[in-house]
């Protein structure tokens, strides 16, 4: 087993841990929990797949809970029908799109230059904690981000 103080990426998720804590964002402390205990253990060996395959996961179950409404009756056919009849849904429709692609680009610059995901969570984290924010994520962030240094 490692020991934590002599880790500085053990530290660094101590940190959001500290920092989803302070923030009141449950997905980042919980996450950086789970990574932690990942490290610190055998389940180490494992790492790989988290890191090859956590994103898409977290997308597809992402993408799950803003499609269960409608199966839950919440969201009705004659609603997804009347989509493009006011410039609210249809703003909304151009928003969506504009989101994806920004998305889209966040993944990107995130494969391409992990580094700028440590920034990203700690600028997100620290809106939250103190601009009274909402974590919407670090692959939009990312997505403004690429726009920057493009």
């Amino acid at each position: 087993m490692h020991f934590i103080t002599n880790n500085a990426s053990a530290l660094l998720l101590l940190f959001f841990v500290g920092l989803g804590i302070v923030g009141q964002n449950p997905s980042v402390t919980v996450a950086s929990l789970m990574l932690l205990l990942v490290q610190q253990t055998p389940l180490l060996k494992f790492a790989p797949l988290l890191e090859q395959y956590g994103l898409k996961l977290g997308i597809m179950l992402l993408t799950i809970g803003v499609l269960a409404p409608l199966i839950t009756g919440k969201i009705q056919a004659t609603e997804i029908a009347q989509l493009l009849s006011s410039w609210r849904t249809i703003a909304a429709v151009l928003i969506g799109l504009l989101v994806a692609w920004l998305g889209g680009r966040g993944v990107t610059l995130m494969r391409a230059d992990p580094t700028v995901v440590t920034g990203l969570m700690v600028g997100t984290i620290f809106g939250v904690a103190f601009l009274k924010g909402v974590p919407v994520g670090p692959l939009i962030a990312a997505g403004l981000l690429s726009l920057l240094l493009w």
